[in-house]
């Protein structure tokens, strides 16, 4: 990718979600292959990437493969062999966090940097780079100051800056969450996280006071970073990441419109930008983020810190207000909306909340529209007895529309590349040269005697007609002209031969022209890493990702959390989300305030769930919260799948 071209990347949990997701605009799709793609449930077959990667090459777009979970040992021979079987497939990058891929004999596949691999800093990024990653993914807690600094730091030349703009938020630093594995032994880091973010919790301070009651405290609400593109664009980020190797059809095909439709208006604004793939995509619906599951929107910490980052009350999607219950049956419900034009349809998704503030569904059955405009009958699928606090007066929101769902279930983009368009008369006859949007051209030839038109007034436009009857092929005339020294009359049979010839001849030479993503050579000799030290916050959980930071420089390094060697408190995650903060008990925001200055400070709080409690201590410099805890007895003592063979000393240092 060129550093004047902005790439739309977007999500794929299986072959034909991907192939919507270039159909909807998408410039890069990533997936997960067979194995080794942290997502333990959204594996696909090499032969379903090789007909993606078909499918997508010829708009010059990409696939890009995640294999980004930590390796033991015994599995980097699978993974590299997995790796080479992608190559071999025409994929254009890997997705890797495990730096020991980096140490074996890989293919000559581009590398990029995975979430997990959790860079903030300018250091980090420039190590990454320097250490042969082409592409690296930033932290999504960065601020648009922090986010120059590492553009600054890097060669954008070499390095391709990527982040994420929607989908959902990890509360911690990708790759810094090990509560998963201290209390399931699924790892998160492996692609198998139990989400205790989205639990609620019971929040007490120092003192052993209730702060905050059910609360879901760690879970965040959905990013959305649609207002902040230019100013991201400005900030160096070329790549714009979608969230949602779990997601279904539908988010794939709206959110990737909605960012085509945002990412097409930078670039026509900004004519020294480009898009990284070909071709124009046109939609059969409006794109409205709103329409997917959300936990409601945020632009994170992009902007700075801000208060309203959490989606305390409920993980669930609370949907968008459509109006207020005036009457409840034992039979049914009447809602009047605030929209008398709003229509509600047998299937849709309601929800309210109730007492307790806990989201209650609402599906219904069968929706009717009363005589009084804007009021609505409903008869949910469910009992009416069920439905607690259901009363007059409620809001009700929509979380599910029938009618978009229906919308999307049906063909719902087409995308299309521009082609120039030129007849010409040659010695024994026609040929047809097709230029495309990017340069490309095809050309045709047919040997024809020329014959007469019955009418030479309407025979150019007749023959403009019907050369651009291009079908169901993936292009659209822009222009078609005619270099005809004197009227022709051609067969259609003949002409529609003559087309398809020349748009062959275009997509071979387009493929032709499809240069595969190199991999980048590392800095020789070896750059020193950061830090000399190495905790298991690193995730080194294999002898040659071992080696690789040793050969950095590294002198000190930890095995991976999953190694099973932490067997004390520790930091089971790391997050630039404050529960201080958002509870408005931050000893920073009581500064200058009267009366309470000096009075609040960062003591540790707890959090419980059942029978499950964390130790919450704050870092007040850098602004950072760590939950701390334990690995569990009886993960420590569950038969590994697989024995883990790791080092289990470390290196002498200082000794001379």
């Amino acid at each position: 990718m060129q550093p004047h071209q902005l790439e739309l990347l977007a999500p794929a949990r299986t072959f034909d979600i991907g192939i919507e997701a270039i159909n909807h605009g998408a410039d890069a799709v990533y997936i997960g292959g067979p194995s080794f793609g942290a997502r333990s449930t959204a594996d696909n077959s090499i032969q379903d990437i090789a007909k993606l990667v078909q499918y997508a090459h010829r708009f010059h777009s990409r696939i890009f493969v995640t294999l980004n979970t930590i390796l033991r040992d015994d599995e980097l021979e699978g993974a590299r062999k997995l790796a080479w079987q992608l190559y071999d497939a025409g994929v254009d990058a890997l997705i890797v966090q495990d730096m020991g891929l980096l140490e074996i004999n890989m293919p000559p596949i581009q590398l990029h940097a995975s979430t997990q691999t959790d860079i903030r800093t300018p250091e980090k990024a420039r190590f990454l780079q320097d250490a042969g990653l082409s592409q690296i993914v930033l932290a999504r807690e960065l601020t648009l100051p922090q986010i120059a600094a590492i553009r600054d730091a890097v060669d954008t030349e070499r390095t391709v800056i990527e982040f994420f703009v929607h989908g959902a938020l990890c509360v911690a630093y990708s790759g810094q969450c090990f509560i998963s594995h201290a209390h399931t032994g699924r790892s998160a880091n492996r692609g198998d996280c139990s989400q205790a973010c989205r639990l609620p919790y019971e929040v007490k301070d120092a003192q052993g006071r209730i702060v905050a009651h059910d609360k879901h405290v760690l879970s965040m609400k959905d990013n959305n970073q649609s207002d902040n593109l230019r100013a991201l664009v400005d900030a160096g980020i070329r790549s714009f990441k979608i969230e949602g190797r779990y997601k279904d059809m539908a988010y794939v095909k709206n959110i990737t419109a909605h960012y085509r439709k945002l990412i097409d208006e930078v670039l026509n604004e900004r004519p020294e930008l480009a898009a990284a793939s070909h071709g124009r995509t046109t939609f059969s619906f409006e794109p409205d983020p709103n329409q997917n599951f959300n936990r409601e929107f945020t632009d994170y910490f992009v902007q700075g810190r801000k208060e309203d980052i959490g989606a305390f009350d409920t993980p669930k999607n609370p949907g968008q207000p459509i109006g207020w219950v005036c009457k409840v049956t034992p039979e049914h419900v009447e809602i009047t909306t605030d929209d008398p034009a709003t229509e509600l349809h047998n299937g849709d998704g309601l929800c309210y909340y109730d007492l307790q503030k806990e989201l209650v569904g609402l599906q219904i059955n069968r929706a009717e529209a009363q005589k009084t405009k804007g009021v609505w009958r409903l008869f949910p699928k469910d009992p009416m007895d069920g439905f607690k606090d259901l009363r007059k007066g409620v809001q009700v929101n929509r979380n599910r529309d029938m009618s978009w769902v229906r919308t999307l279930d049906k063909k719902s983009a087409e995308r299309r590349m521009g082609l120039w368009m030129q007849l010409s008369e040659i010695a024994d006859g026609l040929q047809l040269t097709l230029t495309d949007e990017a340069g490309h051209t095809g050309t045709a030839q047919m040997a024809i005697a020329w014959q007469a038109p019955k009418d030479a007034a309407q025979a150019e436009d007749k023959l403009k007609s019907a050369l651009g009857k291009l079908g169901d092929t993936l292009f659209e005339p822009l222009d078609v002209q005619l270099a005809l020294p004197r009227p022709w009359f051609v067969p259609p049979s003949q002409l529609n031969a003559l087309r398809r010839d020349a748009v062959q001849a275009l997509e071979v030479a387009r493929a032709q022209g499809f240069h595969r993503l190199t991999r980048a050579v590392p800095v020789q000799p070896p750059v020193a890493y950061p830090e000399d030290t190495l905790t298991y916050l690193a995730n080194v959980f294999n002898q040659k990702a071992r080696d690789f930071y040793a050969k950095h420089g590294v002198k000190v390094i930890d095995a991976a959390y999953e190694a099973q060697e932490e067997l004390g408190e520790v930091s089971l995650m790391i997050t630039k989300h404050c529960v201080r903060f958002s509870l408005s008990l931050c000893p920073k925001q009581a500064k200058g305030v009267t009366g309470v200055q000096g009075t609040v400070k960062a003591e540790p709080m707890q959090l419980i769930n059942g029978k499950e409690k964390l130790t919450l201590r704050f870092d007040c410099k850098p602004c950072e919260m760590h939950v701390v805890g334990k690995i569990k007895k009886s993960v420590l003592n569950a038969v590994p799948e697989s024995p883990v063979q790791f080092y289990k000393t470390r290196p002498v240092v200082g000794v001379h």
